[in-house]
């Protein structure tokens, strides 16, 4: 289980007023606001930017700035690959160390969506334990059920983070992980697709 939530995308004019700062070409800006407030990209500007994009890594600086905030609620085991992207990209977690006991253990607070039957009745058994160490660290303050808390803790475990990255780390993370096995890439990846301008700036041609 993935969630992406509170999606922001920002600086898109500035990137492309940048894009056209080697060859001094201001003047063919054509891209504009709605009267909604969305920045829309120009025929000209679009042209350019897709032109660049295709370019390779050197010639499309621009899509470095043109920056993407998220809050992304997905299971240990996910961010423990998400980990690998830490070029020009920001997280900021909720605490498990700090807040583990704040709440009691639920199912729903685990990705069990893929368990056959009977890992699921083992994994409904194991967030009962757990439930009743957070209990008797509420109760007792005993530092040794914190440690057992944390350390029986499954890799499916939910924890929600505030994410930052560009559009250049979304056409790496994008390529790498399109044909992962887990389903929580994929789910990533459908995301990606659905941010402004990623089927030209992003995904390219496939």
């Amino acid at each position: 289980m993935i969630r992406l939530e509170r999606t922001s995308v920002m600086n898109f004019e500035n990137a492309i007023r940048g894009a056209r700062n080697p060859m001094n070409s201001w003047s063919r800006m054509d891209s504009y606001y709605t009267q909604q407030g969305n920045f829309v990209l120009g025929e000209q500007d679009l042209d350019l930017a897709k032109r660049l994009a295709k370019a390779g890594s050197d010639h499309r600086k621009f899509l470095r700035q043109i920056f993407v905030s998220v809050d992304i609620t997905a299971p240990l085991y996910w961010w423990k690959e998400y980990d690998t992207y830490k070029v020009a990209t920001v997280a900021n977690s909720t605490s498990t160390m700090h807040k583990i006991s704040s709440k009691p253990f639920e199912l729903q607070d685990f990705s069990c969506d893929h368990m056959s039957e009977n890992t699921l009745l083992q994994m409904r058994q194991i967030v009962a334990y757990l439930e009743s160490l957070r209990l008797a660290y509420l109760k007792t303050k005993d530092k040794q059920v914190w440690y057992d808390m944390i350390q029986l803790l499954p890799s499916s475990y939910h924890q929600m983070r505030t994410c930052s990255m560009n559009y250049e780390n979304l056409i790496q993370m994008y390529h790498a992980r399109k044909n992962h096995k887990l389903q929580e890439w994929h789910t990533f990846c459908d995301w990606v697709k659905s941010l402004p301008y990623a089927a030209d700036l992003v995904i390219g041609e496939e």
